[in-house]
């Protein structure tokens, strides 16, 4: 009777262990993908190793910006294939043009946001002779907005670009704001607000003459982000057309994060904090130009924070620049793609004439802002500088 009773509790013991092992392998398995599911909740980042590098090629728009809106891709820039060339007198200026796509590979043909040769309504002269003339300068960086969801909340669409002469020539700000149609033009009615599409600018960027962003938070005034005559960043907060000119409320910035040499000002949020990509140093038609970066943590009226180098006669870009070759392009603005920021980027040839110059996109995944010297730096992820 005693060695069937020890059979039976041994064989009872068994079972129990067996069981507890099952258990313990379920809660196992839960626990794991708990923690697998909440790791990802956590670091978005991880699900964003996945995007990828793309270049367009045989489209004639540089140094603009693109955007979703309705199931629909718009790419916007400056052509370049009536014979435009950087500051050769009288050449001629070949405007703003917006291309569509539904999947970011097979693009339309480009057409005119407004055309050359209609009148500048602030110079009563032709858009060819205010953004050429006898100096070459051109017209640059077009910049599409939608007003939703801030200042007047009206839907309108708003472009906002870049006439160097208006500040190099004629002594005014060197900015102009139409309102358009649609997202893919015409732009030709004066934004409400401004002086014949000249808004109102009383701080650095009413001397300004370089590439410029408009940031926009929420239901905030948008912030003009401009670059000076000396090649820093000033900021100046729009009035409640946001983005639509108008008298400004007199907050203002200059010399941006300390920032010297710099140019092609773009911006995205991470959370709340503002992260400021730009070219840097500044170098017209460079073919490997840096991508530093700079941030607030109050928006875009900062201060802003730069990564700053340490050791003897260390350069300024050394823990700032996130690409020191920006994949052999400029850098130009930042594009927010299917809800992801990319930095754009003209791939430059080296010619006079830029017509066929590709168009990269890179995405802007950020790891951490500043790691102190003396740990590993790796601000953001790789540049990827896949075709």
């Amino acid at each position: 009777m005693s060695v069937i009773l020890g059979r039976m509790q041994n064989r009872i013991i068994s079972i129990i262990k067996k069981r507890l092992i099952v258990v313990l392998l379920i809660c196992s398995i839960a626990f794991l993908g708990l923690f697998f599911h909440s790791s990802e909740t956590a670091r978005p980042i991880e699900a964003s190793a996945q995007l990828t590098s793309f270049t367009i090629n045989g489209v004639d728009l540089h140094d603009g910006m693109m955007l979703n809106f309705g199931g629909t891709y718009y790419l916007y820039g400056t052509e370049y294939g009536c014979g435009f060339q950087w500051r050769i007198p009288n050449t001629p200026w070949c405007g703003f043009g917006v291309s569509t796509s539904t999947d970011r590979v097979h693009w339309s043909t480009p057409t005119l946001l407004f055309s050359p040769s209609s009148i500048d309504p602030w110079t009563g002269t032709t858009w060819q002779s205010a953004c050429s003339g006898s100096n070459g300068e051109g017209c640059f960086n077009p910049r599409m907005m939608q007003r939703v969801g801030w200042g007047l909340n009206d839907g309108a669409w708003l472009l906002w670009f870049n006439i160097p002469n208006d500040f190099i020539v004629r002594g005014a700000n060197p900015y102009d704001v139409f309102q358009c149609v649609g997202p893919d033009g015409p732009c030709t009615t004066p934004a409400a607000g401004t002086i014949e599409g000249k808004p109102y600018l009383y701080g650095p960027c009413g001397s300004a003459d370089g590439d410029m962003t408009i940031i926009i938070n929420g239901s905030s005034a948008p912030v003009l982000i401009c670059t000076t005559v000396n090649q820093t960043f000033g900021a100046e907060k729009l009035d409640n057309f946001y983005g639509n000119g108008g008298t400004n409320d007199g907050q203002v910035a200059s010399n941006l994060g300390g920032l010297a040499n710099v140019e092609s000002p773009g911006y995205f949020f991470q959370g709340s904090t503002l992260i400021l990509t730009f070219a840097d140093p500044n170098c017209g038609y460079c073919a490997g130009t840096g991508t530093g970066y700079a941030y607030s943590i109050t928006g875009g009226m900062g201060p802003y924070y730069v990564p700053s180098n340490s050791g003897l006669a260390a350069p300024a870009t050394g823990r700032r620049d996130l690409s020191a070759t920006s994949c052999g392009g400029e850098p130009r603005t930042v594009s927010i793609i299917d809800g992801v920021p990319y930095e754009g980027i003209d791939i430059w040839s080296g010619s006079l004439n830029e017509t066929n110059a590709p168009l990269h996109y890179e995405p802007l995944i950020l790891n951490s802002l500043i790691e102190p010297p003396g740990q590993l730096l790796q601000a953001f992820a790789p540049w990827m500088c896949n075709p």
